[in-house]
C-alpha cells in the first residue's frame, strides 16, 4: 500500500512547505502532495517541481466543494503538471480540463461538503459513484472514509473497492493512527494520505520531529502489508 505524504495541515498547504520538502527529502518518499490553498501559485509551482525532482509522484488534492473552484483546481493541476488530481465530483467537466495532459484524475465518491471536508453518502452511493467514475475513464477515487457522516469508514472502503474493480483506491483524511492504516489496508485500499497527524505530532505523540513521525507512518504501512 502506498503512503502519500501531504504537506498540509487542516486542509491547507503549510506555509513553510518548501522547507519541509528539503527536510524530508532524505527519506526518499515516493508519493507526496499538497492542496491548492495555503500558499501562492509560485510557491505551489516550486513545490511541485521540488517533489518531482525528489523522485516523488506529485498529487494535488482539491479542497473546495464549490463547482467553479473545483474546476479552477483542475486548471491549476494542469498548469503545475502534477501527476494526480484528487477530489471534486464533476467528473465530466474535470476530465475535459485535464484531457491531453498527463494528469490522472481521482474524484471524490459520495457527497463531500463543508471545510474541513466531511463526507455524506451511504455505502450504496459510494459503490455506485466508484463504478461510474471508472466508466468515465478515471484512474480511481479519493475516498474521505474517516470523514464520513452516514456510514462506518471501513464499510465505505469495502464498498469503494467493489465499485472500482481494479481501479486505484486512495483513502484520505484522518488516517491518523497505525490502527487506521491497518484497517485501510485490510479493507482493500491501494493508498492513504496523512498530513495533519504528522505536523501536529499526533501520529506518534511521544516523538517530536516530523522525520520521526514519517518514519513511524512508513513503518506502520510496511506492517500493514505483512
Amino acid at each position: 500500500m502506498d503512503f502519500i505524504f501531504m504537506l498540509t495541515r487542516n486542509d491547507s498547504t503549510v506555509e513553510d512547505c518548501l522547507d519541509v520538502l528539503d527536510q524530508v527529502r532524505p527519506l526518499g518518499l515516493t508519493h507526496m502532495g499538497f492542496k491548492d490553498v495555503g500558499v501562492d501559485r509560485a510557491t505551489l509551482r516550486r513545490l511541485a517541481d521540488g517533489m518531482r525532482a525528489a523522485g516523488a509522484i506529485v498529487h494535488l488534492e482539491v479542497v473546495s466543494t464549490s463547482p467553479e473552484a473545483c474546476l479552477n483546481s483542475a486548471r491549476v493541476a494542469v498548469e503545475l503538471g502534477v501527476d494526480r488530481l484528487m477530489g471534486g465530483t464533476d467528473v465530466a467537466a474535470i476530465q475535459a480540463i485535464v484531457a491531453g495532459s498527463n494528469v490522472r484524475y481521482y474524484p471524490f465518491p459520495g457527497r463531500p461538503h463543508d471545510h474541513p471536508t466531511r463526507l455524506g453518502g451511504s455505502t450504496t452511493d459510494v459503490e455506485r459513484d466508484c463504478r461510474q467514475a471508472m466508466g468515465q475513464g478515471c484512474a480511481g477515487v479519493d475516498l474521505l472514509a474517516y470523514r464520513a457522516t452516514e456510514a462506518p469508514p471501513v464499510d465505505l472502503i469495502r464498498a469503494a473497492r467493489r465499485g472500482l474493480g481494479d481501479g486505484y483506491l486512495v483513502v484520505a483524511g484522518s488516517v491518523a493512527t497505525p490502527q487506521r492504516i491497518a484497517e485501510v489496508a485490510s479493507a482493500g485500499a491501494d493508498a492513504f494520505t496523512i498530513g495533519s497527524a504528522v505536523f501536529d505530532g499526533s501520529f506518534s505523540p511521544a516523538k517530536g520531529s516530523i522525520l520521526s513521525q514519517l518514519r513511524d507512518v512508513t513503518a506502520a504501512c510496511r506492517q500493514s502489508a505483512g
